[in-house]
């Protein structure tokens, strides 16, 4: 099991260039677990597809609806207090802390590409190669 954010998430849904590496990712460990705002973020995501013409409407709310039920029983609630002390430790916004949050109150690896996330919380986040180099 481990925490991915929602940009590893768009990656491995949506046309990517980080598609394969993500893929790698999946079939390391395919049991992924995100924050309830995943659903959100993705949406946003989603939404500068439609808008640039990479996805129709139809094709998104397809993705969407199918993903979101792969994912059906991993998106958690995160603990306020904890994102607010992480949000006081670091320079992350309190999105990014709901995923380090969620990661560290499951004893698991955040994995992500956020380079602020990666280098505030090198304890927990790593990215999807030190993942694979190290348990794949």
């Amino acid at each position: 099991m481990i925490v991915v954010d929602t940009n590893v998430v768009a990656y491995f849904w949506l046309k990517s260039p980080h598609f394969d590496q993500v893929a790698r990712l999946y079939e390391a460990d395919p049991d992924w677990i995100v924050p309830e705002l995943c659903k959100s973020e993705f949406r946003n995501i989603a939404a500068g597809y439609l808008r640039k013409g990479l996805y129709t409407l139809d094709e998104l709310n397809w993705i969407i609806f199918n993903k979101e039920n792969r994912l059906l029983g991993s998106y958690l609630e995160v603990n306020s207090t904890e994102v607010m002390s992480l949000v006081s430790q670091s320079t992350c916004s309190p999105y990014d802390c709901e995923f380090v949050a969620l990661a560290k109150s499951m004893g698991k690896s955040l994995v992500t590409y956020d380079k602020k996330t990666l280098n505030e919380f090198p304890m927990v986040a790593v990215t999807v190669e030190q993942f694979l180099s190290k348990y794949a």
